[in-house]
């Protein structure tokens, strides 16, 4: 089911999600509940049990009478009451069958936590095709196969359907993952860094309910704080995106996705392609809709822990205090590594602090209130800090000095931090095998001040804050649409090349399309022969370059199908003689351009992921672009603001402002052809990948010199 549809439904039962009876359930029937100690229908009834779920549960085993000391029944139609959800752990042949029952009963939602469907091939899938029909036919929804379940920690129902082992406390961060095993792991370094869980998912297969769902769930439910994503990737990127670019400017969405490092297609037709082979279309997406992405899933957790307690920042100015030294050092260079900025205080805040605290404090910022600064001290800090307009989060450098009452440290910080004006993390560096510190520990936590150990963790997690407020300020704007484009020109040429069966479009054929859309290219002509090539040479003008052009013919350059500054007639006549002998294609032609020297040489693309469309790169060209690797890619369409950012991401941005006495290029150009092809791509999404390489950018134009489109 599409987001879209999920939505009107819930309108429909007034606000009622159709999830709530997987997340929210009043009575559990486990169908292949098990008394064997160590099997799953024994190991989720033990949970649900130990946990103190507040609602019926009905074993359903056709041999026992009892498990676990409740009551058993032969099958669903026996027991008494309703029923919200099922788990069904049985063998994978029985699930259709059992489905039908299951719909029949009334049942709207079912985990399926047995295995043996689409993962094992075809037999599989045809298992799991026959009971979605079934579910479709009753209007269950499915959950998994091949799942762990969900966990909802709500103590008014504390509903533990899953076989996990760590029971989380209840909290406002919620987790929804595609591996159990990655999910589990999220979960227990929560519990282990003693942030409270709101609910929890992990989908399996997902044959049915889908992680956009449980992401837009998540967003409705006022419990949840922040959302912990990690995903393998994305079976309909657009419905997810449909659902997390709303979520995400509502609540923080935290993610990960693992395949990295995943190797491209060496077989790639194109430079973009071949860029793209590394998995990045997932970091795309997250960029694109608003998502926090992580690349260390410590960091993550340790950031929700930020998120679940802390209001977002208003901007990137941090006040920190500390009463010692070098961690403030180490906290100010991961801050500002971060983009905060760590502004002077205000004369009226000095004077205060020069009145309230000790005569060996540091008056500035960060204020030192040193080693002997006690609770007072701290606190006026902290109220200088809240109060000065250019201070929008506070950092706090804690170190339980055994010589001041660290619990009044630890009250006064946590009575500034519960009027929720700016965020405040705090390093907290103590030690908890002291059990006067374990109480100072506990007021931090109790009081929902964020610590941990080491400063640079704890700016980190400050960055993560700002990084946030960022992308909820972050307005991308709407794509351009060029009106001067000929659509029919276009269609006609591609209509002509897939009736020719042609995979790669002609040279003729490609600067023609992007003549047609706007883009600037170089003069050009079209050759057969020795004397065309030498007229066409004549009419544009030495110098030029000549390129070998045939249908299978892609990287000419590498081929030595290229040679550029060709400066009379007799090298135009040696040249084509040397191609014609090399490359020996029936539909071999020259291609003749202006020769333009002396440009930044840039490149421009387009490749195509499935189920997500185009993606738009930009970034150094010439025939190092594989080496260099000094690209930044974005999912079409693209608006000006995307397009600006591409150009200033890449490490040699600089380059194109002009250095050492160089002048700059001519920027709006080259926005304005990032723009035109995604405006071209999005009405022909037939092409698949194109590469404009190199385009030459001067001071006061940009030019394509070479192009290839692939559809």
């Amino acid at each position: 089911m599409s987001i879209t549809e999920a939505a009107e439904k819930k309108v429909k039962t007034g606000g009622i999600s159709e999830l709530d009876s997987l997340f929210k359930p009043k009575s559990i029937a486990i169908i292949g509940a098990s008394s064997k100690e160590l099997s799953i229908g024994n190991v989720i009834l033990k949970n649900l049990l130990y946990y103190g779920y507040t609602g019926n549960i009905y074993p359903i085993n056709p041999k026992e009478p009892e498990i676990r000391g409740v009551k058993a029944y032969e099958n669903i139609f026996d027991v008494p009451g309703d029923i919200d959800l099922a788990h069904v752990i049985i063998p994978s042949k029985f699930v259709p069958q059992i489905i039908e029952d299951c719909g029949k009963r009334g049942i709207k939602s079912v985990i399926i936590n047995s295995a043996g469907f689409s993962e094992m091939g075809d037999e599989g899938m045809a298992l799991q095709k026959a009971f979605l029909e079934n579910a479709k036919k009753y209007g269950v929804r499915i959950f998994g196969p091949n799942c762990q379940g969900i966990i909802n920690t709500d103590p008014s129902l504390k509903a533990y359907c899953d076989f996990t082992f760590t029971f989380p406390s209840p909290g406002s961060v919620s987790i929804v993952a595609l591996s159990g095993g990655v999910g589990a792991f999220i979960m227990q370094s929560l519990f282990d860094l003693d942030i409270g869980m709101r609910m929890y998912a992990s989908n399996g297969n997902a044959c049915d309910v889908s992680i956009s769902e449980v992401i837009n769930y998540y967003g409705d439910d006022e419990g949840t704080k922040a959302i912990i994503l990690y995903t393998e990737g994305f079976a309909n990127p657009k419905d997810f995106m449909d659902a997390a670019k709303f979520i995400a400017k509502k609540k923080p969405i935290l993610a990960m996705k693992s395949g990295r490092t995943e190797e491209g297609s060496k077989a790639a037709a194109s430079h973009t392609g071949s860029l793209a082979g590394i998995d990045i279309s997932t970091e795309l997406i997250f960029e694109k809709v608003g998502i926090l992405s992580f690349s260390n899933e410590e960091e993550m957790c340790q950031a929700s822990m930020a998120f679940s307690t802390q209001p977002i920042p208003k901007g990137n100015r941090v006040g920190i205090i500390t009463n010692t030294g070098g961690p403030a050092v180490i906290a100010t260079d991961e801050l500002v590594c971060a983009g905060l900025q760590i502004p002077p205080l205000s004369e009226k805040a000095k004077q205060i602090l020069k009145e309230t605290l000790l005569p060996e404090a540091t008056i500035g910022n960060p204020i030192d209130v040193v080693a002997t600064g006690g609770g007072k001290h701290f606190r006026s800090a902290l109220d200088v800090m809240i109060n000065e307009e250019n201070i929008d989060a506070i950092f706090i450098n804690f170190v339980t000095a055994p010589f001041t009452d660290t619990d009044e440290v630890a009250r006064n910080i946590v009575e500034v931090s519960n009027l929720k004006r700016k965020p405040i993390v705090c390093n907290f560096m103590t030690n908890l095998s002291l059990e006067r510190f374990k109480v100072t520990a506990k007021i931090l936590k109790d009081g929902g001040v964020p610590c941990y150990s080491f400063p640079t963790t704890a700016a980190k997690a400050m960055g993560a804050l700002y990084k946030y407020h960022a992308i909820q300020c972050r307005d991308i704007g709407q794509p351009a649409l060029f009106l001067n484009v000929h659509k029919n020109e276009v269609a006609q040429i591609l209509t002509k090349a897939k009736s020719n069966k042609n995979e790669f479009l002609t040279a003729p054929d490609a600067y023609s399309i992007l003549s047609a859309y706007g883009i600037p290219v170089a003069e050009w002509r079209t050759a057969k022969s020795v004397t065309e090539s030498v007229k066409a040479a004549q009419e544009i003008g030495f110098p030029v370059v000549i390129k070998a052009d045939a249908a299978s013919l892609v990287h000419k350059s590498d081929m030595g199908g290229v040679m550029l500054n060709i400066k009379n007639t007799e090298e135009v006549k040696e040249t084509i003689e040397i191609m014609q002998k090399k490359f020996n294609y029936p539909d071999l032609s020259f291609f003749i351009q202006q020769f333009l020297p002396g440009g930044k040489e840039l490149i421009a693309g387009v490749s195509t992921k499935p189920e997500l469309g185009h993606l738009i790169m930009f970034g150094v060209g010439g025939i190092y672009v594989e080496v260099l690797n000094d690209v930044a890619f974005k999912i079409a369409p693209v608006t000006k603001l995307e397009a600006t950012e591409m150009i200033s991401s890449i490490k040699a941005s600089k380059l194109l402002d002009g250095v050492r006495g160089e002048k700059g290029v001519h920027k709006q150009g080259v926005i304005e052809i990032i723009l035109r092809i995604s405006q071209l791509v999005t009405d022909f999404p037939e092409i698949k990948e194109m590469d404009l390489n190199p385009i030459l950018a001067f001071e006061d134009k940009v030019v394509v010199a070479d192009a290839r489109i692939k559809i």
